[in-house]
């Protein structure tokens, strides 16, 4: 875009002491009825657009979740009715919050149930791309998830590891694994592979480019692989992680990570194209996407 054109912004905790909140679980009013037209307008444009990306490619678990919540296309959610009905179903709620917010009050939310989501929106030239979530991403992408059961209890659950990696020292390890899970994991149905993570089913082009395209790689889960698996934060995974089903995420919060950290801590780490002689493959990519890019080829 033209440089006139950048959004230069920043959002909660990027955006330093100009946007700390009063108060120190960095909670904000959504202050709903002060969404503009234009704003509400940027929502109804991409939640139509990504639900139709989605048919045939979001998860039975995610279709269902977004069936019962009050969510639609003309308006930014209000997060009181969101939580109304998300608390009876799995107890959970979700607040407001500037942006982007420190690790440990992160954790301290997901640890109680509480999904912190951004409040802004994405301005009308952002619709493909916005380095920091947004209240489309947070809410259309995560949120449908959480009436799920398990994905409920595994993201609780990695509330309260986060406090205890970031005790350790070993937090990168355990963000590995919400990335490839809760942001960018596939399950596996009767019907073919399917989108669960947020950040592939509030994104038009990774939500084709994940299932679709034959670049990236896409490998059986497996819990200490991902551990050592670097990620991309400036483009499309070069490889998807896919569970058989969401119950193999409650199992991940039953489990005792202490062990594994020790296992992993000083073992070198995985590039996120590598393809390992021990992965169970279900889909070798071509990498013709990123190598591209590395060449600068355009697309």
């Amino acid at each position: 875009m033209p440089a006139s054109l950048k959004e230069t912004t920043k959002h909660g905790l990027a955006a330093g002491d100009a946007q700390r909140p009063e108060r120190t679980d960095w909670t904000i009013d959504q202050g709903w009825d002060r969404y503009t037209a234009q704003e509400h307008g940027v929502w109804k444009t991409l939640f139509e657009r990504q639900s139709r990306l989605l048919l045939g490619r979001a998860c039975d678990e995610f279709v269902s979740g977004m069936a019962d919540l009050p969510i639609g296309a003309d308006q930014i959610p209000d997060f009181r009715h969101l939580s109304d009905i998300l608390m009876q179903r799995t107890g959970w709620q979700v607040v407001a919050v500037p942006g982007l917010v420190p690790d440990e009050v992160f954790f301290e939310h997901l640890a109680n149930r509480r999904f912190p989501a951004g409040q802004f929106i994405r301005k009308p030239h952002q619709l493909d791309y916005l380095e920091e979530p947004d209240v489309f991403h947070d809410v259309f992408g995560h949120v449908p998830m959480l009436m799920n059961p398990a994905i409920a209890d595994y993201i609780q659950a990695y509330g309260v590891g986060g406090l205890r990696a970031q005790q350790l020292g070993v937090l990168d390890k355990l963000a590995r694994v919400y990335w490839y899970t809760v942001e960018f994991g596939l399950v596996k149905q009767k019907d073919g592979l399917r989108i669960y993570g947020a950040g592939i089913a509030s994104s038009a082009s990774e939500s084709v480019f994940a299932l679709d395209d034959a670049s990236p790689n896409r490998i059986r889960f497996d819990l200490e692989r991902v551990m050592r698996t670097n990620y991309r934060i400036d483009d499309f995974q070069e490889t998807y992680f896919v569970i058989d089903s969401l119950d193999e995420l409650l199992a991940l919060a039953r489990i005792d990570f202490a062990p594994l950290y020790e296992r992993v801590q000083g073992q070198p780490d995985h590039e996120p194209g590598t393809v390992l002689a021990s992965d169970q493959v279900i889909s070798q990519g071509t990498g013709r996407y990123h190598a591209n890019k590395r060449q600068g080829v355009t697309q």
